[in-house]
């Protein structure tokens, strides 16, 4: 195999793809809810849409071992209620087992949700558990910025047909979306 190093970071990058298919394909994202608040609790909001993503696959130090692990960058333009850019960082491992891999990422948002503008960071935590997927995207606290100070929430990607979707449940303190 001429370049190793470059195969294993593309197994890496499909694998990405296949953890952030938590969704059945035929699902479709629920509709836009608010929810009531409570004297204690914010308004939860739910935001959806698709998003483009590009993955440029980093140059690689040989680990050797059993795991290859990859270094990709990411970036990203959400659409429908979210509209915005985002770049990130994804770092992700595969093993000698079939369908065992993981991945974490880091991710810059910038643009307009529900049309308040700021910046925010999504963290993800991504594992498959020979073949059984479970990914956990959310708000690194106290990341929003501008409009939208206050900002917490968890995403949901889906990945059906080759095309991203997402459904992103918030809370924006101090103030309704």
């Amino acid at each position: 195999m001429k370049h190793p190093v470059r195969r294993a970071l593309l197994v890496v990058a499909a694998t990405h793809l296949a953890l952030t298919a938590v969704r059945p394909a035929h699902a479709q994202p629920p509709a836009p809810t608010r929810t009531a608040p409570k004297p204690e609790t914010a308004v939860t909001t739910r935001a959806i849409g698709t998003f483009d993503v590009k993955l440029t696959p980093q140059a690689a130090e040989d680990q050797g071992g059993g795991a290859a692990v990859g270094r990709l960058t990411l970036d990203k333009r959400f659409h429908g209620d979210l509209e915005a850019t985002s770049k990130g960082q994804m770092l992700a491992a595969r093993t000698g087992v079939q369908g065992s891999a993981g991945y974490v990422a880091i991710e810059l948002v910038s643009g307009t949700l529900h049309g308040r503008t700021g910046t925010f960071v999504l963290q993800h935590s991504g594992t498959m558990d020979r073949g059984a997927p479970q990914l956990t995207v959310t708000v690194v606290p106290d990341s929003g910025t501008g409009e939208l100070v206050g900002l917490a929430g968890s995403m949901v990607i889906d990945v059906a047909d080759g095309k991203h979707s997402y459904v992103f449940e918030y809370t924006l303190t101090g103030a309704l979306p």
